[in-house]
């Protein structure tokens, strides 16, 4: 039975305590005991909207700690700093950056904070994970399982350099359910909506297998040069499939000059939605809607790398629907 909203979370120096590295062995443990995946995550983020979710509903906002963002309508974004992928069924376990704060609208309670957010999806063998988090209420530190996370489509896009998966469903585990509803006096139950994830991974490269030198074989000489000098970056190129579309229709946006295998953000007039990662060639394309309460008149279409520092814009127009 939930508590009331007495139930106090931690705040100040137990809780960083709590959120520093050191405070999360029982976490390094339980990865240790995890078979691990073939290639380490090279990069990445994860978005989480809670709009029509559960803490939505009972007048709750998300807000993050850096080096995660808050986006707009409801959407945070968290880096991945560590983790792990099998490319071949789009298995991910990944650590994500920062920490995610359940804030009530009424500020009855202080906000929850939830920390070590780590995700782990099943790949093309079960389309299933699930959602941790580490968190302080009462004094207590915690390791939970906040939410199951399933697939709600096809399952992963696996593509060279990268893993995406997109429309991942959240609901609330029982322990996550007890948690939220001890917090904040709410009734939380077990498989209430907590939103939408998106995720997309860099998969890195292989390991160059290493080729012995035959017994008693000298090494060849290696001849003096002046080191060439590193090419020059292209600029990245954005392009839209068609100039002019009616609301409601489907754009696609083709990107190049991307490094292979870099994460790449795609913004919709200045939102950022969507995640794509370059291939080989350093190409990224993305298929997203235009909404049918798109205005009239000129849009954008922006990809850019995590960090800012390179990126293309495009421009397209929406008319009336017919």
């Amino acid at each position: 039975m939930a508590k009331g909203p007495g139930a106090a979370a931690v705040t100040g120096g137990a809780l960083l305590a709590l959120l520093c590295p050191g405070a999360g062995s029982a976490v390094a443990q339980d990865m240790q005991d995890t078979q691990a995946l073939p290639r380490a995550v090279s990069g990445g983020y994860a978005s989480w909207t809670t709009a029509d979710a559960a803490p939505a509903d009972r007048a709750m906002s998300v807000d993050v700690s850096e080096p995660a963002v808050r986006g707009s309508t409801a959407r945070v974004w968290f880096p991945a700093t560590g983790g792990s992928t099998n490319p071949e069924t789009g298995a991910v376990e990944v650590e994500l950056g920062g920490a995610a704060r359940f804030v009530p609208s009424a500020g009855s309670v202080p906000p929850l904070t939830l920390g070590g957010l780590r995700l782990r999806l099943a790949g093309n063998s079960g389309n299933s994970g699930t959602l941790h988090a580490r968190t302080a209420i009462d004094g207590r530190a915690r390791e939970v399982t906040l939410a199951d996370v399933t697939a709600s489509g096809a399952g992963p896009a696996v593509r060279t350099g990268g893993v995406t998966w997109t429309g991942l469903r959240a609901s609330l585990t029982d322990e996550g359910a007890r948690l939220l509803a001890e917090w904040s006096g709410e009734p939380f139950t077990e498989g209430d909506g907590l939103g939408l994830l998106d995720v997309t991974v860099g998969t890195g490269t292989a390991p160059e297998p290493t080729d012995p030198k035959p017994p008693g074989r000298k090494p060849a000489a290696v001849p003096t040069a002046t080191t060439p000098q590193e090419p020059k970056r292209s600029a990245p190129t954005a392009a839209v499939r068609v100039e002019e579309l009616p609301a409601g229709g489907e754009q696609t946006v083709t990107g190049a000059g991307f490094d292979p295998g870099e994460v790449v953000l795609v913004v919709i007039d200045g939102d950022t939605r969507y995640q794509a990662v370059a291939d080989d060639a350093g190409r990224i394309y993305r298929t997203f809607p235009v909404y049918a309460t798109a205005t009239q008149g000129a849009h954008t279409v922006e990809l850019s790398t995590v960090t800012g520092e390179r990126g293309a814009v495009a421009e397209f127009g929406v008319r009336a629907p017919a």
